[in-house]
């Protein structure tokens, strides 16, 4: 077991309480936040201590392959995850309704982007299948309205818990900001992706959409938990 494990069972024991049916707006969305908050924290101590100990914390890769219905909004998911947590990516198809997303960043933000995805992606489509489209709106399009609404919401509050803690941290033993650690980071990263796909551009993630599903998918994103599912290494979605 690595050291960090208890830490992530932590996280995803807040997220059990989260998803409780018995559990009401208020305390699922405690839990949450608490979840999301300590997730980040993870990722920045991780940041700070390789900083003076590359072993801590070293750059990867890997490849998530997506497939599915609803494919293109599982790659904006993706992609929305990546980018807020510090990960860059290339898609590739490698047959029909089948790509390939590799990922580029360092381990701990590669497995917090993989329990996240496999997590939020599952819950995207159990809240989307609830919801009921205007009379006359195609089901298609407020689906599609609304996981746009649901990803975007849940980039918001990536970022916005992600920033704050990066703020909150303390210097790394070498006196060094969290801000120029993570800036050196994203440095490393962009370099390798470069070096694996010259010339390759990342992923826009747009998830721009028109429906009534909009804001019913952000008000969901507003209720959701981080997951409670396994890292590991290349992984077909299909859920």
């Amino acid at each position: 077991m690595r050291p960090d494990d208890d830490k992530l069972a932590k996280i995803r024991a807040l997220l059990t309480k989260a998803e409780d049916p018995a559990a009401t707006p208020d305390e699922a969305q405690a839990f949450f936040a608490k979840a999301a908050e300590l997730m980040a924290k993870y990722g920045i101590e991780r940041a700070m201590l390789a900083d003076s100990d590359a072993n801590a914390d070293r750059p990867g890769d890997r490849v998530i392959v997506v497939e599915g219905h609803y494919a293109s909004d599982r790659l904006h998911l993706l992609g929305h995850l990546a980018h807020a947590l510090h990960c860059d990516s290339v898609k590739k198809s490698v047959e029909r309704g089948k790509t390939e997303v590799h990922l580029f960043g360092y381990e701990s933000d590669l497995d917090r982007v993989e329990m996240l995805f496999t997590s939020l992606l599952l819950q995207m489509f159990n809240g989307v299948r609830q919801g009921r489209p205007a009379p006359g709106e195609k089901l298609v399009t407020y689906r599609k309205a609304w996981m746009a609404g649901f990803i975007l919401r849940i980039h918001e509050r990536l970022l916005e818990i992600e920033a704050r803690v990066q703020q909150e941290a303390p210097a790394a033993a070498s006196g060094r900001s969290a801000e120029l650690v993570l800036a050196d980071r994203k440095s490393v990263i962009q370099a390798r992706l470069a070096a694996a796909y010259p010339g390759a551009r990342t992923p826009s993630g747009s998830t721009r959409r028109r429906g009534t599903g909009l804001n019913a998918g952000r008000e969901a994103a507003n209720r959701a938990d981080l997951g409670q599912t396994r890292v590991g290494g290349r992984r077909a979605i299909s859920a």
